[in-house]
């Protein structure tokens, strides 16, 4: 069970982190304010730390993770291309990633609660990704 739990995690993690960084890679090339992009960048590069992190893990247990539900991730890039097609600015953008810290958040504890058995090194991570996910939220609430 215990392995189990903790390929699961370790799988939505992958999946929540790559989605984060799909998502700051969107976004990023609209910004105007250097604070913004520099919020941005740092989150990408701690997102980025965490994936190392994540793929060792999976490495250990043969898993070869797991990518966004592709729905969802057509949903966020519509959902983007269309506020940004309509008013492209830093709120537009601030507003976006919030929507998304947001929901990356409310997943990433469910299966935290839900994957019980998984290891601690796996909790940690999950733990440190919804930590990055609520920094990063609190950070841009300026540009709100």
């Amino acid at each position: 069970m215990v392995e189990q739990d903790t390929i699961k995690l370790l799988r939505e993690c992958d999946a929540g982190v790559k989605m984060g960084t799909a998502s700051i890679d969107d976004v990023i090339e609209y910004v105007a304010s250097d604070i913004l992009r520099k919020y941005l960048s740092e989150c990408k590069i701690e997102h980025e730390k965490l994936n190392t992190e994540i793929q060792a893990q999976l490495d250990k247990y043969h898993d070869d993770g797991k990518d966004p539900n592709p729905m969802a991730n057509a949903m966020s890039w519509i959902k983007t291309n269309v506020k940004l097609a309509m008013k492209e600015s830093d709120h537009t953008i601030a507003d976006l990633m919030t929507d998304g810290c947001n929901m990356g958040v409310k997943s990433l504890n469910m299966y935290l609660n839900k994957y019980k058995a998984a290891d601690e090194v796996s909790k940690d991570i999950c733990k440190r990704l919804i930590n990055l996910e609520e920094k990063l939220a609190i950070d841009i609430r300026g540009f709100l």
